[in-house]
């Protein structure tokens, strides 16, 4: 029987998998197996929700073993050490919690591999990054810093810190995404605390300052929908820096590359992304300078045709467009062509190559605002919405990606159970 190991469960690797399950694995048509070092799923775009605890993921989070179990594929806890091409096997690290040995080192044999592992925060070799900043690339790190911000509030209402004029001082560097949307949901955290009742605070309690070392902010989209959000963020509060480059973060705050320091008592690092280090020599695959694997227009590795690459850990180029960028969007594309490029090749048909098509981009500035772009290359230029409207669309993409693993029946269960939690449940995870 064929088998199909996909390794990493991001929001291409388990709609991939999925799909395969329900296509060749309950069919008996083949084996597929999903391996990722988490237990569970929560969809990346979301993490800074999770950060600030607008979004529990203890309720939001999907299982992957008991979402396997009802989509005809096998999960594998477990992380990749090492890639055999010429036996086609996967070596999984052992798993060690709390010194312990959980699961032994293991080889899974593969007629097919995917690599679809995401990416992990940049540091560029910043001084002192690493030991100071907390790195928004998964649930734990986000989890780290809700519990960091909790306790800087509580400790700041308790204090005489309000009366003196200080404030909780938190600097996020990259003003993409991650950065923007982050500096939104910090806002509306302050204020959600404040009517739960910690005491002391007020809206001059907060300082969020974003630093982008380019020209302007969310720097992949137009400078239209760049200069909206920074117009936003400013209206909260947030002191916006660019053409400001971060030369070191120490306990006491960032230094630039003038000699300012920002002081800070939380510090962010989202200013790029790159693959985990071990991706660079696996299994003699080509990489590039962060360590993706350099793809075909197929997404077949260049040096492996049974090796398929998808999400941010792949280099796709698009001719003179440059390269595919590392967005939800794109991950969900690549994974629909490699479910049907896998077929085909089972099938020893010919392959399809992979086109990228922009659907636009939104950015959510928590309750206070959305803005963004539609329809990208669809039509001339770009339509550029705000608003509610913009609000809607951006809730819809996490729901297109709910309904690629859950179908729309369950989606609309779950959408009803989310209404239902607004009513029950604290605005804001308060532990």
């Amino acid at each position: 029987m064929t088998r199909i190991v996909v390794v990493g469960g991001g929001a291409g690797g388990l709609e991939l998998a999925t799909r395969l399950g329900r296509k060749l694995g309950k069919k008996g048509q083949a084996s597929v197996v999903l391996v990722d070092k988490n237990r569970t799923h929560l969809w990346k775009p979301l993490l800074h929700e999770v950060a600030t605890g607008s979004l529990d993921a203890g309720i939001d989070a999907l299982s992957y073993r008991s979402h396997a179990a009802n989509h005809g594929f096998e999960f594998q806890l477990g992380e990749v050490d090492d890639v055999n091409r010429e036996d086609q096997l996967v070596t999984l690290k052992p798993m060690v919690e709390e010194g312990k040995e959980v699961l032994p080192a293991r080889q899974l044999n593969y007629d097919y591999l995917i690599m679809a592992i995401g990416s992990v925060s940049n540091d560029f070799n910043t001084k002192g990054v690493k030991d100071n900043c907390i790195f928004l690339d998964n649930p734990s790190r986000a989890d780290l810093f809700h519990r960091r911000m909790l306790n800087r509030f509580l400790q700041y209402s308790q204090n005489d810190e309000a009366q003196s004029g200080e404030k909780v001082r938190v600097a996020i560097v990259g003003a993409g995404a991650t950065g923007v949307e982050l500096s939104a949901e910090l806002h509306n955290a302050l204020d959600q605390l404040r009517a739960y009742g910690v005491p002391n605070l007020s809206h001059s309690s907060l300082a969020v300052t974003l630093v982008e070392a380019g020209e302007k902010i969310l720097p992949a989209l137009p400078v239209r929908i760049s200069s909206s959000a920074h117009s936003e963020l400013q209206k909260m509060g947030v002191d916006v820096r660019t053409k400001t480059m971060v030369t070191e973060a120490t306990p006491e705050g960032l230094t630039t590359k003038d000699g300012e320091l920002i002081k800070a008592d939380i510090m962010v690092w989202a200013a790029g992304i790159k693959c985990p280090e071990f991706m660079k020599d696996l299994g003699g695959l080509e990489t590039n300078r962060i360590n993706q694997l350099v793809v075909r227009p197929t997404l077949q590795t260049s040096r492996d045709s049974n090796v398929y690459a998808i999400g941010d850990c792949a280099s796709c180029a698009m001719g003179e467009d440059g390269f595919v960028p590392p967005r939800a969007q794109s991950a969900h594309q690549m994974a629909t062509l490699v479910f049907k490029n896998i077929v085909r090749q089972i099938e020893e048909k010919p392959l399809l190559e992979f086109e990228y098509k922009d659907h636009g981009s939104l950015v959510s500035l928590s309750r206070y605002s959305t803005v963004g772009s539609l329809m990208g290359n669809l039509m001339q230029g770009s339509m550029m919405i705000e608003g509610r409207i913009a609000r809607i669309m951006y809730i819809s993409l996490y729901r297109m990606h709910q309904i690629a693993l859950h179908g729309y029946m369950k989606t609309g269960l779950m959408m009803l159970v989310g209404r239902i939690n607004q009513v029950l449940r604290p605005k804001l995870k308060l532990h």
